[in-house]
């Protein structure tokens, strides 16, 4: 059996690309995308800044044919805001709308967003029921255990959540108390799988960062398909990997030092495509450590990297290190 959203068909067991504030971009999706993730999603959107018309904001509407199937993610803490940002997200035709109630930083959870709203099951559910009547795409949502140890109120949502329209369910298996901290836990997730009221896809997140892991969890959990996050910056041959695994059983080589360079050059000229030259360089700073991750005698290059304003030679660099860096993959 095949998982759908909707009419989206996702395939046996998808993987799914979650949406990252300064990272799920389209340039690090193009990457992603190449290296077979099933669906993704936008960073994650500011209902008020859509209304706003805010340029960071609307800028992050952007998406193009070969990221499909896509999702836009919209957040906020005022029902009629995101009833208005559906409509405007709706616009640009993404395949499908999913409401963050899961990001637990301070100047989104602390303003009546994201996984505050966990601490509120009626007004998520009619903020949740007045998205879904705002638009005609499927809706999903992506969100926590609950608020702290105390309060794992992740059934009742999951099912007053089904009830009100939603066609899929992400869980983070941390509370926000936790934010990224300790380990995910993924039992809840497995209990809302196996509710017998739940009949739409349920898709685990938190803590997937290897083959054995997904292969592993996969089975323990009985989850529909993977959400990757923090393991996919710098690595998105993970998918690629894991999907290797599920099909053969076996294990692929790790990306070469060829590999590593051509994709992290792709992110680069993506970068600067849709950011511009000087951001475009800016921004990808960020990157180069991640892409590096473990390679030897590589600090020099990096400070290299970061200083660098002339693609010309930051090309000249990364040329450099395929040339001169002795490296094996695991």
């Amino acid at each position: 059996m095949t998982v759908k959203i909707g009419n989206i068909d996702l395939g046996e067991f998808p993987l799914l690309l979650a949406p990252m504030e300064d990272v799920s971009d389209p340039p690090f999706r193009y990457v992603c995308k190449q290296n077979g993730v099933d669906m993704m999603y936008t960073e994650f959107i500011s209902s008020e800044g859509l209304i706003r018309d805010a340029a960071k904001s609307v800028q992050k509407l952007d998406i193009f044919e070969y990221e499909r199937p896509i999702g836009i993610q919209i957040f906020g803490s005022s029902i009629e805001t995101m009833r208005e940002a559906t409509s405007i997200a709706t616009r640009v035709n993404p395949d499908l709308i999913d409401i963050n109630y899961g990001c637990p930083v301070k100047n989104v959870a602390c303003r009546g967003a994201g996984a505050s709203l966990l601490q509120d099951i009626d007004k998520m559910v009619a903020m949740t029921k007045a998205v879904v009547e705002s638009t005609h795409l499927p809706v999903t949502v992506k969100t926590r255990l609950g608020w702290d140890d105390n309060t794992k109120n992740v059934r009742e949502v999951a099912e007053r959540l089904q009830d009100v329209g939603i066609k899929a369910l992400t869980i983070h298996g941390r509370t926000r108390a936790q934010m990224y901290k300790g380990s995910a836990d993924w039992t809840l997730i497995r209990e809302i799988r196996r509710n017998p009221r739940i009949r739409i896809p349920v898709f685990g997140n938190g803590d997937v960062d290897s083959v054995e892991k997904a292969a592993n969890w996969r089975m323990e959990y009985e989850v529909d398909g993977i959400m990757i996050g923090r393991a996919a910056i710098g690595y998105p041959w993970i998918f690629r990997e894991i999907k290797h695994f599920f099909k053969t059983g076996g294990h692929l080589e790790g990306p070469t030092i060829a590999e590593r360079v051509e994709v992290c050059r792709t992110h680069l000229e993506k970068s600067i495509q849709w950011k511009g030259r000087r951001t475009g360089i800016f921004e990808m700073r960020r990157h180069y450590s991640n892409y590096f991750k473990g390679v030897p005698d590589f600090k020099h290059y990096r400070m290299l990297l970061v200083s660098l304003e002339d693609v010309q030679d930051i090309y000249g660099v990364l040329d450099e290190i395929k040339e001169k860096i002795d490296f094996v993959p695991a």
